[in-house]
């Protein structure tokens, strides 16, 4: 397989007082053709930010460093204008909350057939009739009906998939979905997954996925790149991460989830993480999750730990992993 998108030490700013706050801080990962890649992490580590940017949608922030390659293009060569011919049109996008997303005075057919027109030349009739085939396509029940429909009128699931319509409108290559299954009941999740990856095979299709919940990854995803506080902290092919976690934060967050560790003596309790997310204005020296480390030990709170390839399709960053830890340490 082909990388279909490179990202290389990519770094996103915005304001802050009196220094600006470094959101995303030197990520790089790709995509192959026809896989799903998994960016996971908690909520503020920077996922939807490395997401936008790749679409660069990211004001008021700035993208201060890195390298963005779509198809063989560098992006952050291209002007507004060059931009708006691929971004909705090569790269589709689900965003997360369908209802803040949709227009809330336009049919939901209009609101794919002014997709499709943006980025073709053809008439309102023939956008129209490719809007309800979209819907037809996202499995939306009773399409000609629903294209006349206003979001109001839909469910949560039924916006979702509208929101999906909208973002298959141009036949991309490249589809980002920022936590597509947010706010929705577990069968519709399943639902809407399932969809996604129906559509995936069917219209060979890359997805980037963008997730807190490491049940989606496992189900979905074929690489995952695991987030913490602006950068990625270690990535692996899913089985592979899920087998053998090699980061400590990945370790915690993979012990925390419901069923993942015995419970003896009745003890229901999930186990945690110490300590906090910290503050993206003021991250701490070295290793970021150091504080909340149970293994960290002596270059971990002085030196940012650099990526290390552990086997083929796996790296992580962690002073665990340098040539030799008491070299490290010496």
């Amino acid at each position: 397989m082909s990388a279909i998108l490179q990202i290389s030490d990519l770094c996103v700013e915005f304001s802050g007082d009196p220094d600006p706050v470094r959101a995303v801080d030197g990520v790089s990962f790709a995509l192959q053709r026809g896989e799903t890649y998994a960016l996971v992490g908690e909520s503020g580590c920077g996922k939807s930010v490395t997401a936008l940017s790749i679409v660069r949608l990211v004001e008021p922030g700035e993208i201060v460093a890195g390298r963005i390659e779509f198809e063989g293009r560098d992006l952050m060569g291209l002007s507004e204008k060059e931009m708006r011919r691929i971004r909705g049109a090569r790269i589709g996008l689900v965003f997360q909350e369908a209802a803040a997303a949709l227009n809330p005075v336009m049919r939901i057919g209009a609101q794919i057939s002014e997709a499709i027109r943006v980025h073709g030349s053809v008439s309102r009739k023939q956008a129209w009739d490719r809007a309800v085939e979209l819907l037809r396509l996202v499995a939306l029940p009773d399409p000609e009906a629903q294209a006349k429909a206003y979001p109001h009128e839909l469910s949560g699931g039924m916006k979702q998939r509208a929101m999906l319509a909208i973002a298959l409108a141009c036949s991309p290559s490249l589809v980002i979905a920022d936590e597509p299954t947010t706010a929705l009941d577990v069968t519709i999740q399943a639902q809407i997954l399932a969809l996604l990856r129906r559509l995936r095979d069917e219209l060979d299709l890359t997805l980037l996925l963008i997730t807190h919940d490491l049940g989606v990854v496992a189900e979905n995803a074929d690489r995952v790149g695991v987030m913490y506080a602006g950068r990625i902290v270690e990535e692996a092919p899913v089985r592979d991460l899920f087998r053998v976690p090699e980061h400590p934060y990945t370790r915690g967050l993979l012990g925390a989830m419901p069923g993942a560790t015995p419970h003896d003596r009745g003890d229901r309790r999930l186990p945690t993480l110490p300590g906090n997310v910290p503050d993206p204005a003021d991250p701490p020296s070295g290793c970021r999750f150091h504080p909340r480390c149970p293994e960290r030990f002596g270059p971990c709170d002085s030196r940012q730990p650099m990526d290390v390839s552990t086997a083929t399709d796996r790296r992580v960053a962690c002073h665990l992993y340098a040539e030799s830890r008491s070299g490290v340490e010496s």
